[in-house]
């Protein structure tokens, strides 16, 4: 088991808030950004540095990366 190390940013874009997580040691180079939405169907323009759609995959949760991390994928 992996102890999960990350620094966390906050970035306010078109009156949404981004909690954005850069990860370290056996998880670096992942950077997962995350926003709430008002509503589950808002519809949103994604920024330029926004890439794959992750909310639905386990592998990116802390505990999975905690067991099985990004360096070794």
């Amino acid at each position: 088991t992996y102890v999960i190390v990350k620094d966390r940013y906050y970035k306010n874009i078109n009156d949404h808030l981004w909690e954005i997580d850069v990860f370290l040691n056996e998880n670096k180079g992942l950077i997962i950004a995350e926003i709430e939405l008002n509503d589950e169907n808002e519809k949103i323009n994604l920024p330029d540095w926004v890439g794959e759609e992750i909310s639905t995959d386990e592998k990116y949760l802390n505990f999975n990366l905690s067991k099985v991390p990004f360096s070794v994928w």
